[in-house]
Parts: structure tokens; C-alpha cells; sequence
């Protein structure tokens, strides 16, 4: 195993400096949010207590959450609420279609609640969104951040055939802790869901969360699983806290840390791994399109 800083016990309670974020203000900041407003909009930068909400919105992009802001699944580390959505609005495609081209947006990040209830698991909704965007903006690139389909497989397929660019599925965390991190997961079902995604032929990425408890041999397995399904991209980021009622942080991870990361995935096949502190799912996801 290889040793590199952590943060003791005694200061887990605080965050470290590496972990400041800047207040989101700005011209184009303040438009975003205006736009997001009027079209009754949902975005992850929101939902998810998203630490990089003012850089992104500031250089006027964001990440849309489509079918609703209530998850049917009860992930310990998500700030998004839980219950049964009432919500499923077939003008959604268009609304975020003129937002993204209001806004101008190059590239594109679009990811969802689990919809379990629906028999396509929102898959229609998807498809239909993706390719509302590509009609009045052609020359917007798009990376679809889609939710686990339960090995609905016809659901998957639909969801991907869109037009996109990039299709993530995040694995969120390491083998060992899918039961208290991701009850309503599998891990060897997500594997598969990627290795299905890259088979249809799509760019893949996906996410981990570190700091939950995960030890370095379980990440370099997770790399070395993600790897072998055909995993093209995978972000590492520090896992935050959103509420008291959220799995707590175990670990601050330091920045040597997430480096070393970075280096061991690329290494063990990875073609590209954005890895950092305040890292998450759509993060300089621009760069991504093209690995």
C-alpha cells in the first residue's frame, strides 16, 4: 500500500484548507440562475450541494436534472430528496432544450433522479431530451449522466441511442461499501451497465467518491473492474457531507493523494482520470469528449 498524507481523527470536524470553495457570484452567474429560474428548471449543481456550482454557472454552464428532483432510491451520501415523484412533465425535452440554447452552451451535462417506478425508467424522457438539444443546437456537444437501470437493458439502449457524446454511470464507491452507501445498488450491475454502454459503442465514464471508508487496495480494485468493463474516463473526488442525517466524511483525502490516484488509474489502463478534492461527476466534463 502506498502512504500518503491523510487527515488525523482529530481533524475531521473541520474542513482542510484544500477544500474552500469561493461564493458563487457574477454577471453569468447571476443570468444562469435567472434562466434556470424562469424555465421551472432542475439542476444537480442545486440538488447536490455542488461545491464548483460558482465556477460553473459563472462561466455560463450547468448540469440538468431531468424527470424531477424526488429519487425513488435512498443513497446514504445524496443530497437529493427521496419519496415518490409525482412529477413527469413530457415538455421537459423542449424547456431544457431553449434554456441550453439561451445559454449558449457548448457542451452539455444532463443526469436524472432514479425513476424505479417507471416501467422505462424514464428512458423516453431521455432520449427525447438529448435529441430536443441537438435539434436547436446543433453544435453542442453532450454528456448524458444516467442513473442505474435496474438491468432493464431496453431502457439502457434507449437512454444512450440519443445522439450524445459521453454516457456516464457513476459507481459512486468501492465494492465493499455499496450496501450502506448504495443500498438499492449492485455493484457487479453497474459494471455491466458500463460494459453494455461501451459495447454499444459509446464514450464511458463514471465517478467515485472517495473518503466514505474505501481503502486504497479497494479503489485500485474498483480502477482495475472499471478498466476491465471499458471504462474510457473516471473522476475521484471527496465525498461532503450534505446533512447530519447523510453518511458521515471518515476521511479527509489529501490532494497528494487524489495525484497519486490519478497517476495508478492511467496506469492501469484509464484513459483519462480527472482526480482532485472538489472533483465531481461533471467537472471540466468539456475535456471529456474527446478522450
Amino acid at each position: 500500500m502506498i502512504e500518503l498524507p491523510v487527515v488525523s481523527t482529530e481533524q475531521r470536524t473541520r474542513r482542510p484548507d484544500w477544500l474552500r470553495v469561493k461564493l458563487p457570484i457574477g454577471e453569468n452567474y447571476k443570468k444562469v440562475r435567472s434562466l434556470v429560474d424562469e424555465y421551472k428548471l432542475h439542476t444537480i449543481c442545486q440538488s447536490g450541494n455542488c461545491p464548483n456550482m460558482g465556477e460553473c454557472w459563472g462561466e455560463g454552464t450547468a448540469t440538468f436534472m431531468i424527470l424531477g428532483n424526488v429519487c425513488t432510491r435512498s443513497c446514504t451520501f445524496c443530497a437529493v430528496a427521496t419519496g415518490r415523484p409525482n412529477e413527469y412533465d413530457t415538455d421537459e425535452p423542449r424547456r431544457v432544450a431553449e434554456a441550453i440554447q439561451l445559454m449558449q452552451v457548448k457542451h452539455a451535462v444532463l443526469t436524472s433522479v432514479n425513476r424505479d417506478e417507471l416501467k422505462d425508467k424514464g428512458a423516453e424522457i431521455w432520449y427525447q431530451t438529448v435529441r430536443a438539444v441537438k435539434e436547436v443546437s446543433p453544435k453542442t456537444t453532450i454528456e448524458t449522466l444516467i442513473p442505474d437501470t435496474k438491468s432493464n437493458w431496453e431502457a439502457l439502449y434507449r437512454m444512450i441511442s440519443a445522439g450524445q457524446e459521453v454516457v456516464s454511470h457513476n459507481m459512486e464507491t468501492v465494492e465493499r461499501l455499496y450496501r450502506n452507501v448504495r443500498p438499492q445498488a449492485k455493484y457487479a450491475r453497474s459494471l455491466e451497465q458500463i460494459r453494455r454502454t461501451k459495447e454499444y459503442g459509446q464514450r464511458t465514464k463514471s465517478g467515485i467518491m472517495l473518503g466514505l471508508g474505501e481503502t486504497q487496495d479497494e479503489v485500485f480494485k474498483a480502477m482495475d473492474d472499471l478498466a476491465e468493463n471499458g471504462l474510457d474516463i473516471l473522476t475521484l473526488g471527496q465525498y461532503l457531507q450534505p446533512t447530519k442525517m447523510h453518511h458521515e466524511v471518515i476521511e479527509f483525502i489529501h490532494p497528494d493523494t487524489f495525484a497519486m490516484y490519478r497517476e495508478e488509474g492511467l496506469r492501469r489502463g484509464l484513459k483519462y482520470v480527472e482526480s482532485g478534492p472538489l472533483v465531481r461527476s461533471s467537472y471540466h466534463a468539456e475535456r471529456h469528449v474527446h478522450v
